[in-house]
């Protein structure tokens, strides 16, 4: 009776209360702001704004995204060797970190007066804020393991972290697209001469101008969130040192829990499927802006195109968190994530307005399973890998930090390689009109190339071995772990 009563209090003490899930994922809504900002408008910024070349602009996004992937185990090595303070063990990562990051994320927008050291300027401030962003967003991740020990809870945070970031993905488009869509729309080309203007008139020029200076509006304003709801999350969220074992227990060293990871083939299997998965959702989200301004003269409406994707997004991920649980998360993703591949491909046959809205509709179903599924499934992954390795703790930075290591690498590479291939097309630098090669190519990167990524990822999906049986029975038997370890 002593043991129930026990298990029974020890339950009801990892409950969060609906504010204390809100602050969390409130924490989080800034860094889908920014890089839904970064996502859909850095490419065009750099190349019709900041006015460097393609190859340059490629430069820029792949070593960026790149250094980005590298400092995520780095980040995640010295957080494991981070001790325990009053305020936690991963929020002084997060706090600590946030007023550089709005200092580097506001210069990355920032046209500096010289022209030929442009290309130094963005790659410098671009590898600076991905640090930055690591150094808050890996221990972010991390905190979802220390909110609770109840599987059901933490599946219920992530829901509202997701919900939240969908619509800070939103609001981030917003700001970003509704400020400056003038940009893009390129009301100063003479419609006569659109196959020959370019942004170097005296009209263009000054136009340009005020553009630099909403773009620079528009970070100042995403700044101001980050620093707002860092300090909304440090009040409303209570972060718990690791239940799973003794505090007599030592730290197995960083680079036996790296092979220790490794070797899990669970996290081996759903890193690389949704690796896959999110590339492809990356090639969308940072050609489609270009895609309808230059491949199916959707330039007036695009803005609107990219905010009903989002808004779709957004009011999906209460479905899917009730599909997953209904039916399962490895449903939920093939399910979801399929959704897409066909309406990709209508846009790029039938490019019409009221088809393009249509795919905005269908494409946020599966842009919110991809970004829901995967950060439910990691805390499934790593309670399979605390059951296995039972003396080992401290590794939960390792599992998310290698996680965003191979899924930005990837995803740098292929920006990087997308903007190279606009290049070898003949894109032209504050043209009005680019020539069919370039039209080509961005078709080809809105529709054959995810199709193909996300088919492949979902197939390695299909060998995803944690079923919900198996999610299940390692719940049972963790609660067991723990109830035991406290009497």
């Amino acid at each position: 009776m002593l043991r129930l009563d026990f298990f029974f209090q020890t339950h009801l003490d990892q409950k969060l209360s609906v504010c204390s899930k809100l602050c969390f994922a409130i924490g989080g809504a800034p860094n889908q702001v920014a890089g839904s900002a970064t996502a859909f408008f850095l490419q065009i910024y750099l190349l019709d704004i900041a006015q460097i070349n393609p190859f340059q602009a490629s430069m820029v996004l792949f070593v960026g995204k790149a250094w980005g992937a590298v400092t995520d185990p780095i980040v995640g090595f010295f957080i494991t060797k981070s001790k325990w303070t009053k305020i936690g063990r991963l929020m002084p990562w997060m706090v600590g970190c946030t007023p550089f990051m709005v200092v580097s994320y506001f210069y990355l927008w920032f046209v500096p007066p010289f022209t030929n050291g442009r290309f130094i300027w963005y790659m410098g401030f671009y590898c600076l804020y991905q640090t930055l962003i690591t150094c808050f967003h890996v221990p972010y991740s991390a905190l979802t393991m220390f909110l609770s020990t109840d599987q059901r809870e933490r599946d219920s945070a992530t829901a509202y972290r997701m919900t939240v970031e969908v619509l800070g993905t939103l609001v981030g488009a917003a700001i970003q697209g509704q400020i400056v869509a003038s940009a893009h729309t390129l009301k100063h080309c003479p419609h006569r001469n659109l196959t020959t203007g370019h942004l170097g008139n005296s009209s263009g020029t000054e136009i340009i101008r005020s553009l630099k200076e909403v773009y620079m509006i528009a970070a100042g304003v995403i700044g101001g969130l980050f620093l707002v709801c860092t300090v909304v999350m440090f009040l409303g969220v209570k972060e718990r040192d690791d239940p799973y074992a003794p505090k007599t227990d030592k730290a197995i060293p960083f680079h036996k829990g790296f092979i220790l990871v490794m070797k899990h083939g669970s996290y081996l299997t759903l890193t690389a499927a949704f690796l896959f998965i999110s590339v492809a959702i990356q090639l969308i989200q940072s050609n489609f802006v270009l895609f309808c301004t230059y491949a199916v003269e959707l330039r007036e409406h695009f803005q609107n195109i990219v905010l009903t994707i989002l808004m779709s997004a957004a009011v999906s991920i209460p479905f899917w968190q009730w599909f997953l649980e209904k039916f399962g998360k490895k449903t939920a993703a093939f399910c979801g994530i399929t959704w897409i591949m066909p309406f990709t491909v209508m846009l790029v046959f039938i490019p019409n307005l009221i088809v393009a809205y249509v795919v905005a509709v269908s494409s946020g179903l599966s842009v919110a399973a991809s970004l829901l599924l995967p950060w439910s499934m990691l805390p499934d992954v790593v309670d399979d890998f605390r059951l296995a390795n039972r003396n080992s703790k401290g590794h939960e930075a390792i599992f998310y930090s290698l996680y965003a290591f191979f899924t930005k690498f990837a995803a740098g590479i292929s920006l990087g390689v997308s903007t190279l291939c606009l290049q070898f097309a003949g894109y032209d630098t504050g043209a009005c009109r680019q020539p069919p090669p370039v039209v080509y190519t961005l078709k080809l990167l809105i529709g054959a190339a995810p199709v193909a990524c996300i088919t492949t990822g979902l197939m390695i999906l299909l060998m995803y071995p944690i079923s919900e049986d198996v999610r299940l029975r390692n719940k049972l038997a963790l609660e067991e772990i723990t109830t035991c370890s406290k009497l």
